[in-house]
């Protein structure tokens, strides 16, 4: 039935009915009259199969018609594989997940943003753990922020019932910042070379994070995810 319907997709031969054609090919193309066209077809022993009918004139192939919808299949087909199907992801939290639960979750966010997929993380509240709602926030602000470099920020944490969504959308190659996580990693390797010098020296042209770093107590403003968010949009 399908195959029906995409043959009758397309006039062909004694269906065109129209004074002249144009007929185009691997040569360019020619202005002919529907007569001629048809047969020229008959002398080459293909069919005239028409592919343009909104222009004037219509255009038209020379070229067997079996022929010329396996390739119109055949190209429709490598379009189709080329497309990128984008998948949401979820991530579910609760307002009190521990450490060991948040860097697993974590993992598999970076995952799928890498993949080039989305993240719908959200936080949900059961019964009286709505009086947690800030704390849930919070969370939802240290995981984008673990997530910088990797995704961006779409929508802040928004409460809807009882979640509390984030949304985060993957990064192109190449543009990936580092998070405030990796410099206090960095910041960390460098204070412990300091204290293992030998000569006691401190190093004086480092800039050490304020507080341990914006992480370090999982204390994160809404102000810092904005500039997040605004660094994101300039990129």
């Amino acid at each position: 039935m399908k195959t029906d319907k995409k043959q009758n997709q397309y006039r062909i031969n004694e269906q065109i009915r129209v004074r002249e054609v144009r007929i185009v090919g691997d040569n360019g193309s020619t202005v002919m009259p529907i007569r001629q066209a048809l047969d020229l077809a008959h002398q080459q022993g293909v069919d005239l199969v028409e592919i343009s009918p909104n222009a004037q004139p219509p255009v038209c192939r020379l070229i067997d018609y079996s022929k010329f919808l396996y390739q119109q299949k055949k190209r429709q087909k490598e379009l189709k594989a080329k497309q990128v199907k984008v998948e949401v992801k979820e991530i579910r939290f609760g307002p009190q997940t521990d450490e060991h639960d948040y860097q697993f979750k974590l993992k598999h966010a970076r995952e799928f943003l890498e993949e080039g997929n989305k993240v719908r993380a959200y936080v949900f509240f059961r019964g009286r753990s709505i009086l947690f709602k800030e704390q849930g926030e919070v969370l939802l602000l240290r995981f984008a922020n673990d997530l910088e470099e990797v995704g961006k920020v779409e929508s802040m944490p928004s409460l809807e019932g009882k979640k509390m969504f984030l949304y985060l959308a993957p990064k192109k190659a190449g543009v990936a910042k580092k998070s405030q996580q990796a410099r206090d990693r960095e910041a960390d390797g460098v204070e412990k070379k300091r204290e293992e010098r030998a000569d006691g020296q401190e190093l004086t042209n480092v800039e050490m994070p304020a507080n341990g770093g914006l992480l370090a107590n999982a204390k994160i403003s809404a102000d810092a995810l904005k500039k997040l968010t605004e660094s994101n949009e300039a990129e």
